[in-house]
């Protein structure tokens, strides 16, 4: 029988990812993250709020631009504001007193009909995220296959592409092109956090990601609450 290559991509949309691109590949199973990454200390969120992480993750937002949350705050107009706001969002991060705002519902039309709802969050928000993202891929990403090019630092589509023509010069012949419908929009709250809480010690920091899984979706200036899924749009 001829051996088969399974080819994953993800219908996610991210805009503020930059170079990563919504496409994957998977052909092995997926291991947990080592027991080196596993983040034992109770200060991630310190990490998330030292200034260097903060300035990488604002220099990342600024890069990616993208359109303005629900308080209409633009990329361009957020320096002037940050520089004299930070301190104090950096006070409320650490007495975890901060609160994301909810996502701005945005609707782009998908290539083969249809369309993909996205939650903009605000340029704020967006830049926490970054920065908790930074703090995390370190500890997350080395438990991904080594044939997954989706969301990951220093990977993307093209890098897929060349992987999947590298098994078709060593004979393989099927490609197979799936997608989870309405993934994003069915995750389960808890049974991601409860994925984290084994990777992650630091309750401060959990608790603030359940509050970004919980911020809802404005959209005509109502906001809905949200139970379960993950917004397509922001970073984290």
């Amino acid at each position: 029988m001829e051996q088969q290559k399974l080819l994953f991509e993800d219908g996610g949309h991210e805009p503020d990812r930059g170079r990563n691109s919504r496409r994957g590949i998977g052909v092995r199973q997926v291991h947990p993250a080592s027991t080196e990454a596993k983040a034992t200390s109770a200060l991630l969120l310190e990490e998330v709020v030292q200034e260097e992480t903060l300035e990488r993750a604002w220099a990342a937002v600024r890069r990616n631009r993208g359109g303005p949350g629900v308080d209409g705050m633009t990329v361009e107009s957020f320096g002037s504001w940050w520089s004299e706001h930070r301190q104090r969002i950096v006070d409320e991060l650490r007495s975890g007193t901060y609160r994301p705002q909810p996502v701005k519902r945005c609707e782009i039309p998908k290539p083969k009909g249809g369309v993909r709802v996205l939650g903009v969050p605000t340029v704020l928000d967006r830049v926490v995220q970054q920065a908790i993202a930074q703090v995390l891929t370190p500890i997350f990403d080395p438990g991904f296959s080594e044939h997954s090019f989706g969301f990951r630092p220093g990977r993307s589509a093209h890098g897929a592409v060349l992987q999947a023509r590298e098994f078709a010069a060593t004979g393989y012949r099927w490609v197979v092109d799936l997608d989870l419908k309405c993934f994003f929009d069915q995750v389960n709250h808890d049974v991601l956090m409860s994925r984290l809480a084994k990777q992650i010690e630091d309750r401060d920091l959990l608790r603030l990601i359940r509050r970004f899984l919980a911020a809802g979706m404005m959209e005509g200036g109502v906001v809905s609450p949200r139970t379960a899924g993950t917004p397509q749009g922001g970073t984290l």
